[in-house]
């Protein structure tokens, strides 16, 4: 069987010694104003490339305590049922200094309204000063998504893949459009609860919908799970042996998308802390947290060998969304040069 034990990868990530502070590029020169930038905008500025990087460097800097990051603050809010949630994210690395208000209504999805929304302030850390505001939807999707392709791209053989989606909104689409970015994908299987928005996700994604998740996992090299559950929608049964399972959703100490049997296998996090924390997966199930993906990047600890089955859960790292603000605002100010 080959050993897998530091897979080579397209991105390039920086030496792994404590003393050393991640390469900041220069920014362009900015003026006083504030800007704000939409989703539409966000999405013209954001590249995914740029992206990928920046937020293999972030998972790497935070493993080795070059971030400032608070565990985030979670508020119920709501009216008669108080079903949503407000979230805080605050985070610096270097020169960039965010945080990201989300509110989480599951209920929004009868009303035809995003289950996630989300606001993004950058500042800059030397002076407190507002640098941007921008609509987070976006980039909550993309960084999620550039997290788990990131740790698949660590993790995952470099062979065609065939991918199981549990769950249709903007995270699977944008799970899609990043692990495409980092592996071959031979077949996009996917399943929602209502099998109207898992034909439609698939239409959108170029997969192919099915009617349980049972059918959509049982063979898969790589699952993501990325659903609104509070409750077990993953059966570790259906696993193949050597699956990668991208973990994304179930953000709360009670909630869980994956049973024990799922959570009894080699699980990474992207930060050891937050899984112990605020994962149901990981408290309800205990399981032990094996590692953080940033130790795997950087060398510090090996990857499993192949044919190991992992687990990556991903609670979403407020750093993720500052370098992804960060890109943004360069991104546009170099345009503003050029003009």
């Amino acid at each position: 069987m080959r050993h897998l034990v530091n897979p080579p990868s397209r991105f390039h990530t920086p030496g792994c010694y404590p003393t050393r502070k991640p390469r900041m590029k220069s920014h362009p020169k900015r003026s006083d104003m504030v800007h704000y930038f939409d989703e539409a905008r966000v999405q013209q500025l954001l590249s995914v490339t740029d992206l990928l990087q920046g937020v293999r460097e972030a998972l790497v800097a935070l493993t080795l305590g070059q971030v400032v990051q608070p565990l985030r603050m979670v508020m119920p809010i709501g009216e008669a049922s108080a079903d949503g949630l407000l979230f805080l994210k605050p985070a610096q690395l270097g020169d960039a200094l965010s945080t990201k208000l989300i509110t989480l209504v599951p209920g929004n999805a009868q009303k035809g309204l995003p289950t996630l929304l989300s606001t993004i302030v950058l500042m800059d850390p030397a002076t407190g000063q507002t640098l941007a505001v921008m609509e987070g939807n976006t980039i909550t999707a993309m960084r999620t998504a550039a997290a788990s392709a990131v740790a698949a791209d660590a993790l995952v053989p470099r062979t065609p893949q065939v991918v199981a989606m549990l769950g249709s909104g903007v995270l699977a689409r944008s799970h899609a459009q990043m692990l495409r970015a980092v592996r071959e994908v031979s077949e996009i299987r996917v399943w929602s609860p209502t099998a109207a928005n898992a034909e439609q996700c698939a239409r959108d994604i170029g997969g192919v919908a099915c009617s349980s998740a049972e059918q959509a996992v049982r063979g898969a090299d790589i699952v993501c799970t990325v659903t609104n559950a509070s409750e077990p929608v993953l059966q570790g049964t259906w696993l193949k042996p050597g699956a990668f399972v991208a973990a994304v959703g179930a953000p709360r100490p009670s909630w869980r998308e994956l049973d024990d049997a799922a959570m009894n296998h080699w699980v990474v996090a992207d930060q050891r802390e937050a899984a112990e924390k605020e994962s149901g997966d990981v408290l309800l199930s205990g399981a032990p947290v094996a590692a953080e993906i940033g130790d795997i990047l950087c060398g510090r600890v090996a990857a499993p060998p192949a044919g190991t089955t992992i687990i990556f859960k991903s609670l979403g790292q407020a750093v993720e969304d500052t370098v992804a603000a960060r890109l943004v605002y360069r991104a546009a100010l170099a345009q503003e040069a050029r003009a």
